[in-house]
């Protein structure tokens, strides 16, 4: 009886060392792959990334992200690469894929985790203490949240500074299909614009549309936010500007096209009122 009491407590301790509250407070010996760039970027914020041993490839921010383990992109996940890693959890916003690799992370118990995200600034703060309480860390998210508010705050003085609203068209340009993806009036990015006091110059049904070069020449917007990944294939800012529709821009013919990374543009986070602050000053005429 007693050598039997002896193997429960020991099977109760190895059960707590890998999804107990000790490695829930430290961080130390959970194992977490993170394939969502909002929530790892929070997970850095809050100084719990020495559990991570994976994340997505679209996980670029801080640059520390970038030397942690990929496994996929969120969207085409690689099961084989996850469960290499020896995870304790997989952690991510809802938005992944493919199934059978869910189907397969479940069949061989690996848990996930989501971690819902509104479109808010509270819903935001909301997301940022959830997280620091993982890493029992609630006063780095307070002083998280307390920052953040103040930068929205320092936002609602900066704008009233400016009397334009520049049509402003956020571009990602895919070389491979030769196509243009156009963030349009809905969702996270359309909030920043507005926050920055610009108007979208892309009016589409769609969140991420593919336009034609002859919508983007019609369109007229007088600023191009291009994001990093389109910019990037290009090389340079003139290059750039001589894309079929673009180069027939108030845009390109006034040279305001921006670099621009796409993390800073599609979710909110901790610094959500720089990032926006950054566009306010790119948008305007000074």
């Amino acid at each position: 009886m007693k050598k039997i009491f002896i193997i429960g407590v020991a099977v109760f301790a190895v059960s707590c060392g890998r999804f107990g509250k000790k490695d829930h407070e430290t961080g130390k010996k959970l194992r977490i792959v993170c394939v969502s760039k909002q929530l790892n970027e929070i997970i850095f914020a809050v100084k719990g990334d020495t559990a991570l041993v994976g994340v997505d490839i679209s996980s670029t921010y801080p640059p520390e992200a970038k030397k942690i383990t990929a496994v996929g992109y969120h969207r085409a996940l690689n099961a084989e690469g996850i469960i290499s890693l020896q995870p304790s959890v997989v952690w991510h916003d809802g938005n992944i894929a493919p199934e059978q690799v869910i189907a397969q992370l479940k069949k061989v118990g690996i848990p996930l985790r989501e971690f819902k995200a509104g479109p808010t600034i509270d819903s935001t703060k909301m997301l940022i203490m959830q997280i620091a309480k993982e890493f029992n860390n609630e006063q780095r998210g307070k002083e998280l949240c307390d920052q953040l508010d103040a930068d929205m705050a320092k936002l609602e003085l900066a704008r009233k500074a400016y009397s334009d609203h520049p049509r402003v068209m956020i571009i990602h340009f895919g070389q491979a299909a030769n196509k243009y993806f156009v963030l349009n009036r809905r969702g996270v990015p359309n909030q920043m614009l507005e926050w920055a006091g610009a108007v979208n110059a892309s009016d589409t049904a769609q969140r991420w549309r593919d336009l034609s070069a002859e919508v983007i020449a019609m369109a007229q917007p007088d600023v191009i936010l291009a994001t990093d990944f389109g910019y990037d294939l290009q090389g340079s800012l003139e290059k750039f500007k001589k894309l079929p529709g673009i180069a027939l821009s108030p845009a390109a013919q006034n040279n305001r096209i921006y670099r621009i990374e796409e993390h800073d543009l599609i979710y909110l986070g901790p610094r959500t009122g720089e990032n926006v602050m950054k566009i306010m000053k790119l948008v305007h005429k000074q």
